[in-house]
């Protein structure tokens, strides 16, 4: 480096320990990027490039942004996943010798933001760690570092685990060490664009200790420690804030997979991947933004503890019947402003006067939830009244030292309150007479020269002057003020007075300045001494958000409070999709029952495509996850088990990231469910084989029905077109068939969306093209083509034998009755030969069924003719 100047060696070095972020070197009034950064960051952000001189052979290429307005670049790069070092001189320019001495004071990454708009008001910032073990599990621990929470848990060998509890939580950061596998790295990036960052120390420091004194496994420990290290290595400050990690295990929740998880739209919707269309969206009546953030955990987690659900029931029914209470508490919340996220500014050293402004209106909001919930006189809302600590030092502190309406930058001054430091007061004192006296001056001084135009002002560089204009000059006396500068139509005067004058206003607001920042920065770290209390007050104030939510919710739509069964009975009377039922018109949206008990563990659901089978199987998955949040459920009546698991097979979709195609999505799903479903669990498969060969298809769905049956015992529902597996009732006790009604009026179908016992009796394709606007033309054609092929003898399927056992091997499935034999002394005829030519000919794979359909209809006129 040798050939560069001073000032880019000292960027190169700094550099070279940043090399994974865009380091933003701050000189003068702005942060500039050299090299490869520089050329990237002109383009990610559409900033020019220039280039300067730094002693090599040719210019270096260079760009920058103005420091004042530098967050919203930051926040555009940290939004496409990119890292941001800042570094900031670190010594005075006047006493420096040589360059002046800089330092990386902060990195922001994805996973790090504690402010601006990359972060969501109700949704958590999580950044992750993975350690693996030599067993071969896994450690993963999570913190959100603007609230400062923080978890750990053991994984299972399977990396599935992982990658669907990194999904589950939205992780935008993992942090691993450097001999992490490749594959497995690559395939964390694959499956949610993650950032990806190293941390190789995972043992316990002083700094942290006492934040993983919960924790007794060393494996836990070297999962969060290193999760510690990478915070505390980039983060350069205090992190107070920063919880003691607790831990959790999955199978303390109903399992909820990444896929059944999207499938379901719990949090998101496939096709926009936006929150509207939601169960969320459709929940999401909270009133403060860690509320919003509690309601999505909640989601994310529903309980498997029937006590605990059992409990949060019994607030929600208090809420219900305590309707003007209710809405006193909706009032009440809407002025409590984020705890969580101004507790850890308070820590990080970010907050501002006006943050503490909101922290104190806040917290008097307090008192009047508490005595809202204590009159409720139940159980758990005396226990959650009792919870609520108002914290009332931390309002007092607030409300002596900080005004009402305090300006927005710390330097400003103006923010501390008259009365609460008595030096400042003095300082006050004398800012304010001063003034006085200069503006008594004023008028003393026009009287006395009879200038009427004469003013008193001031300026940085010269202070407090009198100035006079050119046409007045005449009406002074001779050296009666001293001459200070002149100007094109004026000149500006002093006198002995007048400075000494300045010098006490300018000492005293320069003292003012600093003195009201030295208090405010007292009074900040007074308010961190209170940080766990306001964290464990913004806990329970979230979970009365969520369940006033819920009870809110469950009044407005008409859900009911369902019940447990230990007999895995399911009861729903007139239950409903709650988000389809929302988008329609309530009074459109038809309501359907559901019975499943030991003997009724299959249902076999028939009908054709748009009559709601799909929409059916998703109201029983969601009135399920719903009760076990806690909430009241859309139907009349609801008896339900708890689920451990919920798997879903719905829907069809490429993964084009990982290139399988839609066949191969469908079976890995299958197989997650299969292979980890439990007789506890449910199951949900849409319309399985459907992505191969029609045969393939009925062979591997009856081969599924038949092994969840026999094999798993899980509450299962499986909808089909292959009408054919509907004889599987006759030999499998506990299946049943169900259909989706839909009857023909004047040669067009209508559906009724109602679930009816048996099979359906057609499939109504024909009809939903002609309902999907297909030229009449090819509608036509269709049902020409399907008239001939149903006058034709077509070989019948029979059920396949079930077997008892079912893992002894068996045969390849036999569809079809066994063909007679062919005569073998038969010769094809020419025209018979060359209808096989063509056959041979035929790329298969490469044709859309109509087209298949279309040349077996002219191979077959040929054969005949």
């Amino acid at each position: 480096m040798a050939h560069y100047t001073p000032m880019i060696q000292q960027y190169l070095k700094v550099k070279a320990e940043h090399q994974d972020a865009f380091l933003f070197f701050r000189l003068g009034d702005f942060y500039e990027m050299f090299f490869e950064d520089a050329l990237k960051a002109s383009q990610e952000l559409e900033i020019t490039l220039t280039s300067r001189e730094g002693g090599g052979d040719e210019k270096i290429p260079m760009c920058g942004v103005p420091y004042h307005s530098a967050q919203s670049y930051i926040e555009q790069l940290i939004e496409k996943g990119y890292k941001v070092a800042i570094c900031e001189q670190t010594e005075d320019p006047k006493q420096a010798k040589g360059v002046v001495r800089r330092e990386v004071v902060q990195l922001i990454t994805p996973g790090t933001l504690m402010e601006g708009r990359g972060l969501n008001d109700k949704e958590n910032n999580y950044i992750a760690s993975v350690t693996p073990f030599a067993d071969n599990t896994f450690g993963l621990a999570y913190s959100d570092l603007s609230t400062g929470e923080s978890k750990v848990t053991l994984l299972s060998n399977q990396f599935d685990e992982v990658l669907n509890e990194l999904a589950v939580l939205g992780a935008k950061e993992v942090v691993i060490p450097s001999n992490f596998n490749g594959e497995l790295q690559k395939q964390m990036r694959d499956r949610s664009a993650i950032t990806l960052s190293f941390e190789d120390k995972d043992g316990t420091e002083e700094s942290f200790s006492s934040l993983l004194l919960d924790l007794t496994q060393n494996k836990l420990k070297q999962t969060a420690a290193r999760l510690f290290h990478y915070l505390y290595r980039t983060q350069k400050r205090s992190l107070d804030h920063l919880q003691s990690v607790s831990t959790y295990q999955i199978q303390q929740y109903l399992k909820i997979d990444y896929f059944s998880k999207r499938n379901l739209e719990l949090t998101e919707t496939i096709r926009s991947k936006g929150k509207k269309g939601s169960l969320l969206w459709l929940l999401d009546g909270t009133m403060t933004a860690m509320g919003g953030r509690m309601l999505k955990q909640w989601i994310d987690r529903p309980l498997i503890d029937k006590h605990e659900i059992i409990r949060r029931q019994n607030l929600v029914d208090t809420l219900i019947q305590h309707y003007f209470e209710r809405q006193d508490l909706r009032e009440k919340l809407k002025e409590v402003y984020d705890l969580e996220r101004l507790a850890g500014r308070v820590a990080f050293g970010n907050v501002n006067a006006r943050d503490l402004v909101q922290l104190k209106r806040s917290l008097t909001q307090i008192p009047f939830l508490k005595e809202i919930v204590r009159q409720f006189e139940t159980e758990e809302a005396v226990e959650l009244a009792e919870q609520l600590d108002p914290v009332e030092e931390v309002t007092d502190l607030l409300e002596q030292a900080i005004v009402d309406n305090p300006p927005l930058s710390l330097k400003e001054g103006n923010m501390i309150r008259d009365g609460y430091n008595a030096q400042l007061d003095q300082f006050r004192d004398a800012s304010r007479n001063g003034k006085t006296w200069i503006a008594q001056l004023e008028q003393k001084e026009r009287e006395k020269t009879g200038i009427k135009s004469l003013k008193v002002g001031y300026n940085r560089v010269f202070g407090y002057y009198i100035e006079v204009t050119r046409a007045n000059l005449h009406l002074l006396q001779e050296g009666q003020y001293e001459r200070k500068q002149t100007l094109t139509n004026a000149e500006r005067f002093i006198t002995p007075e007048l400075k000494e004058k300045e010098a006490l206003i300018l000492q005293a607001e320069e003292k003012i300045g600093e003195l009201e920042y030295e208090l405010f920065t007292n009074i900040r770290e007074t308010v961190k001494e209170y940080i766990p209390r306001l964290q464990s007050l913004a806990k329970n104030a979230s979970k009365l958000d969520v369940l006033q939510c819920f009870a809110q919710v469950s009044e407005e739509r008409r859900f009911v409070k369902p019940q447990f069964s230990e007999e895995r009975r399911i009861v729903i009377k007139d239950g409903r999709h709650p988000v389809v039922e929302k988008v329609l018109n309530s009074q459109e949206y038809v309501p359907n029952d559901c019975y499943m008990d030991s003997e009724r563990e299959v249902l076999l659901i028939t009908g054709p495509n748009m009559s709601g089978k799909s929409t059916y199987m998703r109201q029983i998955a969601l009135i399920a996850i719903l009760a076990q949040i806690g909430c009241y459920v859309p139907a009349n009546e609801a008896v339900l088990p708890i689920f451990d698991q919920v798997f879903t097979r719905i829907g069809a979709a490429d993964d084009l990231i990982s290139g399988q195609s839609t066949f191969m999505v469908e079976m890995l799903e299958a197989k997650n469910a299969i292979t980890n479903a439990t007789q506890n669990s449910l199951i949900l498969f849409d319309e399985i084989g459907r992505g191969t060969s029609t045969y393939d298809g009925m062979a591997l769905a009856q081969a599924m029905i038949e092994y969840i049956h026999n094999r798993i015992g899980a509450k299962t529902l499986f909808s089909t077109h292959y009408h054919e597996l509907t004889v599987l009732e006759e030999n499998l006790p506990k299946l049943k068939n169900v259909h989706v009604s839909a009857v023909e009026h004047n040669g067009k179908v209508v559906f009724l969306h109602k679930i009816k016992e048996g099979p359906a009796d057609k499939s109504y394709g024909i009809h939903v093209a002609q309902l999907a606007e297909l030229p009449n033309e090819l509608i036509a054609r269709a049902e020409e083509i399907l008239q001939e092929l149903e006058a034709e003898p077509m070989p019948q399927p029979s059920a396949v034998a079930i077997k008892e056992e079912y893992h002894e091997p068996s045969g390849q499935l036999s569809f079809f009755d066994e063909p007679k034999e062919i005569d073998q002394s038969h010769t094809p005829s020419a025209k018979e030969k060359r209808v096989l030519e063509q056959l041979k000919k035929l790329d298969i794979l490469d044709m859309t069924p109509l087209q298949a359909m279309n040349t077996l209809y002219e191979l077959h006129k040929k054969i005949k003719s």
